[in-house]
């Protein structure tokens, strides 16, 4: 399994995590018996911790990027995901974005499929096409939740697709399944 949550919640009650956890990367912290940390380096130096308290994902230096039209939308996201640790950065579209990736290099995009100017599947692909970015994974967002959409998005290189409205679940658990594979 990649998300160590679902392994922590998933055990018996009579059953220690720590073994468990241990499997996956994770150290429980000397300080507090129900933290467990797990850190991967970044492509470009530092650490990137992942961290269950109480069952629960951390996500401390994660670099987020969050591209949508909507204002309600990027600030959703951002709220929910600032609350994990996460440094989120926004941008209103294609453009927009791909200045804030050469600037900010994230860990991890989202990115709406009907915005102006440069849509979804475009900036997708381009990120995918340029040989510094394209091991970024990206996540597309979409009100759409039809079959010709999410496969659109994955021949453009997108390696997960979340439907509008979304919970703080669902974009935890993007994260946790698409970041330091």
């Amino acid at each position: 399994m990649n998300h160590a949550t679902d392994v922590y919640t998933l055990l018996p009650p009579n059953v220690d995590p720590v073994p468990w956890l241990a499997s996956l990367g994770y150290v429980k912290k000397p300080q507090d018996s129900s933290t467990y940390e797990r850190a991967a380096q970044r492509p470009e130096g530092g650490f990137m911790e992942s961290t269950i308290t109480n069952g629960k994902p951390k996500l401390t230096g994660l670099k987020v990027l969050v591209i949508d039209d909507s204002k309600t939308i990027r600030r959703t996201a951002e709220t929910l995901l600032t609350k994990e640790g996460c440094e989120v950065f926004t941008a209103v579209d294609g453009f927009d974005a791909l200045s804030k990736i050469a600037d900010h290099q994230p860990d991890i995009v989202f990115v709406d499929i009907m915005m102006p100017r440069l849509d979804g599947y475009q900036t997708c692909s381009l990120i995918k096409h340029n040989k510094v970015f394209k091991q970024i994974p990206v996540i597309m967002l979409s009100s759409k939740d039809g079959l010709f959409d999410r496969a659109r998005g994955r021949i453009v290189g997108s390696e997960h697709y979340l439907t509008k409205p979304f919970t703080k679940d669902e974009l935890l658990g993007a994260i946790e399944a698409h970041v330091g594979k």
